[in-house]
């Protein structure tokens, strides 16, 4: 009788693992969410106060337009992080419908479904992959948002 429990906890493990290490993922993806939300709101914030000051010089323009250019790149790094948590959340529902899948095959002694759970537990690894796309893409964008903020008290010298 032991047999068959030790055989369904090891079994579910594979996917359990995997939900796990999708639940870090997307609790780094989600801190980053907040940050890149938390930035756009600073800097319309900031675009406002500008906005409100009587005497707009050429300084004041400038940085309007760099803020702009932010905010719109800012924009797509938010649409990307969304992807990557959408990803992530994908997979541990793939993952936890494969676990639960493999305990019921485990307990009823029935393998007409083994290819179901490795279809789903695939499609988990699948939309993990997509989400570290997503994410590698994001922090790519994110550095190039980091020098178009620098460009302003940096000027590289040729």
């Amino acid at each position: 009788m032991e047999t068959p429990i030790v055989q369904l906890i090891q079994g579910m493990l594979a996917p359990g693992l995997m939900i796990s290490a999708c639940g870090l993922l997307l609790l780094g993806m989600n801190n980053k969410y907040s940050l890149v939300v938390n930035r756009i709101r600073l800097l319309n914030e900031e675009k406002r106060k500008v906005f409100h000051q009587e005497k707009i010089d050429e300084n004041d323009s400038s940085r309007i337009s760099n803020i702009e250019l932010q905010i719109s790149h800012l924009i797509e790094r938010i649409s990307l992080v969304r992807n990557a948590v959408f990803s992530y959340s994908l997979a541990v529902a793939l993952f936890i419908v494969s676990s639960v899948l493999i305990g019921l095959t485990i307990n009823k002694n029935a393998t007409a479904f083994d290819w179901l759970i490795v279809a789903f537990f695939y499609a988990g690894m699948l939309a993990v992959f997509v989400g570290v796309v997503f994410a590698a893409i994001e922090v790519w964008k994110g550095y190039r948002i980091v020098k178009i903020e620098i460009s302003e008290v940096y000027k590289p010298i040729d």
